[in-house]
């Protein structure tokens, strides 16, 4: 029994292993390339300048553009997935029954077996011929379309997450609320969802890094024309979308064009990063203020 233990022990740190030594190697390659690609283009150039045109005949590699329609795909997905997700897990958390929620959630979390080409088709298709009806300027590829329907994606992240974040809060809690009178609307908005803070927070960065990283329906459906622009009705284009277009094969590896994408790369890994670094400052902060 003693030896069999010690296999599996062995084996448990072996799958960690494998995990940490995965992330070194992706952080490695990445650092390397995007090493090389700084040799010869100025890191201010590239943070710092509003016009990205790698492939052409004269070359401009200032990423803001490709920041800027990353951003503004991914805040608008936010602005449909976070409250529509928020108000799904508060209900299916602390008004539906038994019964409701066992046909719900499982119907909610179909949305993310979806293929995302199909919503990327879906966006393009469907989507935007029916905002062109209500906005004659919308372009046929545009950031408003993607937006929405990345919001659709990333809903049954942040609502199952935050639901059962809120599940967890203990009953005497929501009991005591209403020992004190609290209405059910009370006991859920300041009572259990401040309980359940730091998981509706984790569920909330793990979707906003879904939506950063998302490629295929921002390929298809928001162009591929890196605009410096915060206007949704234009066609942009995204990080994740440039590296979906160089690494079609039709760029040379080894030049400055191919390296181009593990810089982009890199500034995604860094953002996502960011992103979690914020979501453990805020669960901390939370803990300590609430302890």
């Amino acid at each position: 029994m003693r030896r069999f233990e010690f296999v599996i022990e062995r084996g448990l740190f072996l799958c960690a292993l494998l995990s940490v030594g995965t992330t070194i190697g992706i952080i490695v390659v990445l650092a390397v390339e995007t090493a090389a690609f700084l040799r010869e283009v100025p890191i201010t150039e590239f943070l710092f300048g509003t016009e990205w045109t790698p492939l052409f005949s004269t070359p401009r590699f200032g990423v803001l553009p490709l920041v800027a329609g990353t951003v503004l795909v991914s805040v608008i997905a936010m602005l449909v997935a976070l409250p529509m997700g928020l108000l799904s897990a508060i209900y299916l958390s602390e008004y539906a029954n038994s019964n409701v929620r066992r046909v719900l959630k499982p119907v909610l979390e179909l949305l993310a077996g979806v293929p995302t080409v199909v919503y990327g088709y879906f966006a393009l298709l469907f989507v935007t011929p029916i905002l062109q009806r209500y906005l004659p300027q919308l372009t046929t590829a545009n950031a408003l379309s993607p937006g929405i329907v990345m919001g659709i994606m990333i809903l049954p992240l942040v609502s199952s997450l935050s639901e059962d974040a809120m599940r967890a809060v203990p009953n005497g809690l929501r009991e005591g609320s209403y020992a004190l009178g609290a209405t059910k609307m009370q006991t859920s908005l300041r009572v259990v969802v401040p309980a359940a803070f730091s998981g509706i927070t984790a569920a909330f960065i793990l979707a906003i890094s879904r939506a950063v990283g998302e490629t295929m329906i921002v390929a298809i459906a928001a162009g591929q024309q890196p605009n410096l622009t915060w206007n949704p009705t234009e066609q942009v284009e995204t990080m994740t979308a440039y590296i979906v277009q160089v690494s079609l094969g039709d760029t040379p590896q080894g030049t400055i064009e191919y390296r181009t994408i593990f810089a982009v790369g890199m500034l995604l890994f860094i953002g996502t990063f960011g992103l979690n670094l914020v979501s453990a400052w805020l669960r901390q902060r939370y803990r300590e203020e609430y302890s």
